[in-house]
């Protein structure tokens, strides 16, 4: 039996829905779908719960393989917020499978966990070391989730935990970082350094993830990681994507989101800006060599993002309302890095903001 979490939408609905089909529910006696809300998804068992309430234990009887996808990953959410609940709630999850003596517990987080430098090798391999960090981005959170796995697996001997780690997703109603700074006039990048990027369908994560619970597989060290083959330079991108780059120096890149995100202005914290100007890539050695393929490559998964992004305008990781359009589309094909520096587009954004 596997139990998902966070069934009712995103990729958690997804993984349900391939579970319950003949070809993904072949092992199984039966699908159980937790949230706490219930949804139209039929040949499955509701079990309804909070995955940050410790009676979750009580929804897990007769539970194999528990997969955990109920994250917050937005953009809009209050950083502290989020941190306190998505590792409360894969803290919640851990203990409670390990009470109810459920056996495996697989959880998602990111490939944003080897971190993105300007000398990474494309690709690294998949059981590189995982980069510490303590920021109030995203990576942060996908750090401490690993940590808690690492001391769940030495705390509970009886309890397998594998992590789960899809390069940056796209999909049909994903917003992120990533989908925002292609929703931009332009795509920043920073002198003297080439990017390359690797993308992950929902689509793909929900395969690989049912692959993962019916075929046990757990990977070295208990880690995979789940992307497209291989990879797309800068230019190939930007080719795909009829766009255009603006270069600027480090400095002024990281210093001016540095400066936005602590004026609120911005969701996109400095250390969040590595990945969208530094190669993280990695090899996905542990699926493919158990036989698992994604369906869409770096081109498919692109051109999906692309027309999620299509028709939305942002700047530096922050959506920009009509008006706001207006005012910096005017500079963005000419002086796009002076967009995202200058005191005025700072003034003027607070000032939006406030009002």
């Amino acid at each position: 039996m596997v139990a998902v979490t966070g069934a009712a939408s995103g990729v958690g609905r997804l993984l349900v829905q391939r579970l319950a089909t003949p070809e993904g529910s072949a092992h199984l006696r039966e699908v159980v779908a937790i949230d706490d809300e219930f949804a139209d998804l039929r040949g499955v068992t509701w079990r309804i719960a909070d995955v940050c309430d410790p009676g979750l234990v009580s929804r897990l009887g007769g539970v194999d393989v528990l997969v955990h996808t109920a994250d917050d990953r937005s953009p809009e959410s209050r950083p502290p917020q989020r941190r306190a609940r998505n590792i409360r709630a894969a803290q919640t999850v851990l203990t409670a499978a390990a009470a109810s003596g459920v056996p495996r517990v697989i959880l998602v987080t990111s490939t944003m966990v080897y971190g993105a430098a300007p000398d990474n090798a494309v690709p690294l391999p998949e059981n590189a070391a995982r980069v510490s960090d303590n920021s109030e981005g995203l990576m942060g959170d996908f750090a401490e989730i690993e940590a808690l796995a690492e001391r769940a697996r030495r705390a509970h001997p009886s309890l397998t935990v594998t992590v789960v780690r899809p390069a940056p997703l796209v999909g049909p109603a994903i917003d992120s970082l990533l989908s925002r700074h292609f929703s931009a006039p332009r795509l920043l990048t920073v002198k003297g350094h080439e990017q390359h990027w690797q993308f992950c369908h929902e689509e793909d994560l929900a395969s690989a993830l049912a692959f993962c619970a019916v075929h046990g597989v757990d990977g070295r060290d208990g880690v995979v990681a789940v992307a497209s083959e291989g990879s797309l330079s800068q230019d190939e991108v930007e080719g795909i994507a009829g766009m255009k780059h603006f270069e600027v120096p480090a400095n002024l890149a990281f210093g001016a989101v540095r400066r936005l995100h602590q004026a609120r202005i911005t969701p996109a914290a400095e250390g969040e800006l590595k990945f969208l100007v530094y190669p993280c890539v990695v090899d996905c050695a542990t699926l493919r060599e158990a036989g698992w393929k994604p369906v869409h490559d770096n081109e498919a998964a692109l051109a999906s993002l692309l027309e999620s992004s299509s028709g939305k305008h942002a700047l530096v990781g922050r959506s920009l309302g009509r008006k706001e359009v207006t005012i910096t589309a005017a500079g963005a094909a000419g002086a796009a890095a002076a967009a995202i520096g200058t005191a005025a587009a700072i003034r003027h954004l607070r000032k939006r903001k406030g009002g």
